[in-house]
């Protein structure tokens, strides 16, 4: 990197999730959305999965 690159801030401020993607908020102001079918085990769980570790 060259000493004018601009540094990202990468901290997640925010996520959130729907039927079909995640979504994550980035603390600079961007936002990563991907597919849940991407994390398999996300994709199929149940919310009574949480207590089945």
């Amino acid at each position: 990197m060259g000493i004018l690159a601009i540094r990202a801030d990468e901290r997640v401020k925010h996520v959130s999730f729907t039927e079909e993607s995640i979504s994550v908020d980035l603390m600079d102001g961007r936002i990563i959305t991907v597919p849940l079918v991407w994390y398999p085990r996300l994709f199929n769980a149940t919310p009574d999965s949480i207590y089945l570790r």
